[in-house]
């Protein structure tokens, strides 16, 4: 893996951070222009900037110029289904032991967020999608902040997971699917033992039905788990936890594949 540049360079996605906090995305090209309500700001003045650069706007308002991280980019890209938070993308890449080589298969892609976030960790993902829109989406959005480097371990099929799995071998299967008990049998053949299964689940109805669908025969170490979010204001000497927090947007369920019988 390259060693991350500090200096910004043309075809880089930027983030630039007015004095309120608001954040505007773009990318970077030569001759390049990003406007404000607070002026604008040549693209050729940013590049060769270190990350992290204060310009300023044709009107002299100041903004600082950073790579978004992926929570960021998550929160301003194009998309259609709704996203998987970043406080449960983090969650999902540990519980599912995510990691360099690692095979995947991910199902319900929706904008690819989740995608991007498997990719980042170094897997190597396999997703299936039945929307042509939602699939040309996420490989668009995966391809605008990962680069095109990453095409060798991302590819996406449009087909119904829940009619069956080509793979097999798999290490990891990660669902974000209405109805992801209906994978759990294409899911046994797919995986190898020890493998990990991972649905996100909006409901508990969901999660009951799915973790029923897990044949104790088959899975072990079943666990659910609701991740909740709860920022805090901090300017001394006023310290308290913020008025909104978020709540509820999902529960994770994971099991592991267990050896067939002899």
């Amino acid at each position: 893996m390259n060693a991350p540049r500090h200096e910004l360079e043309v075809g880089d996605l930027v983030q630039f951070v007015d004095p309120k906090g608001r954040r505007y995305q773009a990318t970077l090209r030569t001759g390049g222009q990003f406007h404000t309500q607070s002026g604008f700001v040549e693209h050729d003045d940013v590049v060769g900037l270190p990350d992290g650069s204060t310009v300023r706007t044709s009107r002299g308002q100041s903004l600082v110029v950073l790579r978004p991280t992926l929570a960021d980019f998550v929160f301003k890209m194009p998309r259609g289904a709704q996203v998987i938070y970043p406080k449960d993308l983090g969650p999902i890449l540990l519980l599912a032991d995510i990691g360099p080589g690692v095979r995947v298969l991910e199902s319900g892609i929706g904008s690819g967020a989740l995608s991007m976030a498997l990719l980042r960790a170094g897997a190597h993902v396999v997703g299936y999608e039945v929307r042509e829109d939602f699939a040309e989406r996420a490989g668009a959005n995966v391809e605008r902040f990962l680069g095109p480097g990453v095409a060798d371990r991302y590819r996406v099929e449009l087909r119904d997971t829940y009619e069956g799995i080509d793979e097999r071998d798999l290490d990891r299967v990660v669902l974000d699917l209405p109805e992801p008990w209906r994978v759990v049998p294409h899911a046994v053949g797919a995986l190898r033992p020890g493998g990990i299964i991972l649905a996100y689940t909006p409901s508990v109805v969901q999660v009951v039905q799915f973790r029923e669908s897990l044949d104790p025969g088959r899975f072990t170490g079943v666990e659910t788990i609701e991740v909740l979010q709860r920022s805090w204001h901090v300017e001394p000497p006023s310290v308290r936890p913020d008025h909104r927090m978020v709540a509820h947007t999902g529960f994770l369920t994971v099991a592991r594949r267990l050896a067939d019988p002899e």
